[in-house]
């Protein structure tokens, strides 16, 4: 059977054998049309086992289920597909099932080894683990994975996993919609009428750029302006690197390392982790090759109980230089965000070792009340630990120097903590 099928010139290479398949761009590019158009049409000539999944799934509306029927219409397939309410299948033995990867564990994944295509659509919604579980097992000779998306965030794990480090065998290519040649006029008003009203959104929308910071998100402004200070950057041995420390043990450990040249504030490390004691995370500062200045606490870590010595106390005795209480400034969070801000024209970021930092600054949000659509206090989430450490480096800069305030820095075997 001849298949008659049209296709944006750059997305010819979903017909030639490779590892990753990658389509990323704005609205109206055609990318999930013309995906679903080649997978059906690969399926119609072989028999393929084929995968599409996006992130969280909760129904079958929620996807590409829809896109693939219609497909079947319009590419005149429907005498050898069979669509049905929850899979498409083929005469010939093709089998389409759909899946959401937020639900799957290592095990559960195992129901889809032996496929031949995984698409997974709105790529910049997958996490690190659902791709650290469904890459393995897509592991059939000659299996494909492919990936469509508009990109969000540039620190998003899909983008910065097939775009920003693209691995082997990868075909990666930036679409618009000025590369559909079958654009029409309805999308053409929309586009229009979209660069009209939401010229902020437009670029994300429309031209498939990254966002400079999530919609809502309080440093909004601050990270669109700091996009052109997130650079490579690296540790000066002349200068000390100080530690700025937001505590955690269920809740995320965030630790930013920076250094301070006259006016400038260069971000230079980052590290986030739980279930740590203060010594492991100690050892870990210490395995690094800098010349260390001082550590910064927030001031409910010099409190102690009868039953723990402070965070101040564990870290001084492993010996760390930290400002004494009384030296400490209280600043309630809402001054600390407007400290935050007005450093943020000073701050530089390595691009390499903190963009878990810039991404936490980047998703830092309000509490938004469902009954009156106000923001409120900021959310407390896995991406507002990292912007507290901010705040406090923000708070407490006046307590950074290259000067040696006196204390001699020893490096004592790690006790228990």
């Amino acid at each position: 059977m001849e298949i008659r099928a049209q296709f944006p010139e750059k997305l010819a290479f979903l017909f030639e054998p490779h590892r990753y398949k990658v389509a990323r761009g704005g609205r109206g590019s055609g990318k999930s049309w013309s995906f679903a158009r080649a997978l059906l049409i690969q399926g119609q000539l072989a028999p393929l086992r084929i995968g599409c999944f996006r992130e969280v799934q909760k129904t079958i509306k929620d996807s590409v289920h829809a896109v693939l029927k219609d497909q079947v219409a319009l590419l005149g397939l429907r005498d050898h597909y069979e669509v049905l309410a929850n899979e498409i299948r083929g005469r010939n033995g093709t089998q389409i099932l759909f899946g959401g990867l937020s639900d799957h564990t290592v095990e559960s994944i195992k129901s889809f080894e032996g496929m031949d295509r995984a698409w997974v659509e709105e790529g910049q919604t997958v996490s690190n683990k659902s791709w650290t579980i469904l890459i393995p097992t897509i592991r059939k000779a000659g299996s494909e994975i492919w990936i469509s998306y508009n990109p969000d965030l540039d620190t998003d794990e899909t983008h910065q996993r097939f775009t920003v480090r693209s691995p082997h065998d990868c075909v990666n290519v930036f679409m618009n919609y000025n590369d559909n040649p079958w654009f029409n006029d309805i999308l053409e008003q929309e586009r229009l009428a979209c660069l009209r009203d939401y010229p902020q959104d437009y670029p994300n929308i429309w031209e498939g750029k990254c966002r400079p910071a999530e919609a809502g998100a309080i440093y909004y402004n601050e990270m669109e302006d700091a996009a052109e200070r997130i650079i490579n950057l690296p540790h000066d041995p002349k200068l000390k690197v100080h530690v700025v420390v937001d505590l955690g043990w269920n809740d995320a450990m965030s630790i930013i390392m920076v250094q301070k040249n006259a006016s400038e504030i260069r971000i230079i490390d980052y590290i986030e982790d739980t279930h740590k004691k203060l010594s492991e995370y100690s050892q870990m500062l210490r395995l690094r090759p800098y010349s260390w200045g001082r550590m910064l606490l927030p001031h409910d870590d010099y409190s102690e109980d009868v039953k723990a010595d402070s965070a101040y106390k564990i870290l001084t005795g492993l010996g760390w230089d930290i400002p004494p209480r009384e030296a400490i400034v209280e600043m309630n969070v809402e001054n600390g965000i407007k400290a935050a801000r007005m450093l943020f024209p000073r701050v530089y970021f390595d691009k390499n070792n903190t963009v878990r930092l810039v991404e936490c600054l980047k998703r830092y949000r309000r509490v938004v009340s469902i009954k009156t659509d106000e923001a409120g206090e900021p959310m407390h989430d896995q991406y507002s630990h990292g912007a507290d450490a901010f705040r406090y480096l923000a708070v407490g800069i006046e307590q950074l120097s290259n000067e040696d305030w006196g204390s001699t820095l020893t490096y004592p075997s790690l006790g228990v903590y």
